[in-house]
């Protein structure tokens, strides 16, 4: 058996549980990076991990390596690679280059230079070449350049993994659906314990908690970049979907997570994207007020990404609706656990809570924390200083 290597680049700040999570795949040498993690396994592991990983962007099939100084070293490495054995020139091409350091002036023209060299290798070994298609390609070779070196990816996973199928309609600033899920990750939710998102919008957050206590792998509906690649074995995917669909677990008897919002057209689209992922009905969905209303259970897990100042932008607002969120997580939620994801820095101070907690993460280019508060019962230690002057 053939062992290939694989990079999947995540979220920034979630590189730890996707190792783990692509360990428990059966993933080999896995190695977490700033942005990503690389690993080993058969290729075959690239079906499992398109289908099950609920934390990775993309999986991506290492193809070629090596030392560049310019870009004719890059056309040259590229063409060296026997892409006619990866693809038929009848699939439509697309090449993605990200750099580090690079030494190049132009990183345009080093992505026409392997576009050219891949379209090169074709035309000599067929006497043909793929098309270019950049909006709905088939096929999505990816580059990345350090200052030295260039390695050359092949995408198994065509649109990204975040994109689960599900979400028909969104709010204004949606969570992605990986995000989302390494929330839960990290907060160290389980099936079973009272979950709550109080701002819930499109309730990805819920759904994504539902996806994994009805064990319903998050690629269930969705096909993949690697169904276009020459070494795909239909029957053997077929195999691997139909054992995932068959675990799925059964509707409970009552739901322990809960996703509120003000906003009745939130609400309407998270019940809309409920459904649609095939998991309405492990969620209690219900109108209210994040300030207002009162816990579901005696105890369990509040998970949320309240409002800030790109979602929000008057600061004025924020300054005032910060502490009374503390308030009211400290009237409602005595023994429950909160976990804020938010982009304003500001938070632990306003709110009027000292985290237990601070997790470095990215939403999309926005530099984030992960705050979490114990909610004890009595009055909580207000932070003593603005949470930028305490240790990460």
């Amino acid at each position: 058996m053939t062992i290939e290597n694989f990079f999947a680049p995540c979220p920034r700040g979630l590189e730890a549980p996707l190792a783990a999570e692509l360990a428990l795949l059966g993933a080999q040498y896995v190695e977490p990076t700033d942005g990503g993690v690389g690993f080993a396994g058969p290729r075959e592991l690239a079906y499992h991990a398109n289908l099950e990983s609920r934390l990775a962007s993309r999986i991506l099939w290492r193809v070629g390596h090596g030392r560049y100084r310019g870009e004719d070293d890059l056309h040259a490495l590229a063409r060296k690679i026997d892409w006619p054995s990866h693809f038929t020139v009848e699939r439509t091409l697309r090449v993605d280059l990200a750099a580090t350091k690079s030494p190049l002036t132009s990183l345009e023209f080093a992505t026409l230079k392997i576009k050219d060299a891949v379209c090169d290798r074709f035309r000599e070994t067929l006497g043909k070449r793929p098309s270019v298609d950049k909006q709905h390609p088939d096929v999505r070779v990816h580059a990345y350049l350090t200052d030295r070196e260039c390695t050359l990816y092949l995408d198994t996973s065509g649109e990204p993994l975040f994109k689960r199928g599900y979400r028909r309609d969104a709010d204004a600033a949606p969570l992605r659906e990986n995000l989302a899920a390494g929330l839960l990750a990290l907060a160290g939710w389980t099936p079973g314990t009272p979950l709550l998102d109080p701002m819930c919008g499109s309730g990805t957050i819920a759904i994504e908690a539902a996806l994994i206590a009805a064990d319903r792998a998050p690629g269930l509906a969705r096909t993949f970049g690697f169904q276009k690649l020459a070494w795909f074995d239909g029957p053997a995917w077929q195999r691997i979907r139909q054992r995932a669909r068959d675990r799925v677990r059964a509707t409970p008897g009552a739901p322990s997570i809960f996703a509120s919002d003000v906003d009745p057209r939130a609400l309407h689209h998270c019940g809309g994207n409920a459904a649609t992922a095939g998991v309405a009905e492990w969620i209690a969905i219900a109108e209210a007020d994040a300030l207002s209303r009162t816990a579901p259970a005696p105890a369990g897990l509040l998970l949320a990404n309240p409002p800030y100042g790109v979602r929000l932008a008057d600061d004025a607002a924020l300054a005032a609706f910060y502490p009374r969120l503390g308030d009211a997580l400290k009237r409602h939620f005595a023994g429950w656990t909160a976990c804020l994801l938010t982009g304003d820095l500001r938070l632990p101070k306003l709110i009027g809570l000292k985290p237990s907690r601070r997790t470095p993460l990215y939403n999309g280019a926005i530099e984030c924390r992960l705050y979490r508060f114990e909610l004890v019962a009595g009055r909580p230690t207000r932070a003593s200083a603005p949470a930028e002057q305490a240790p990460e």
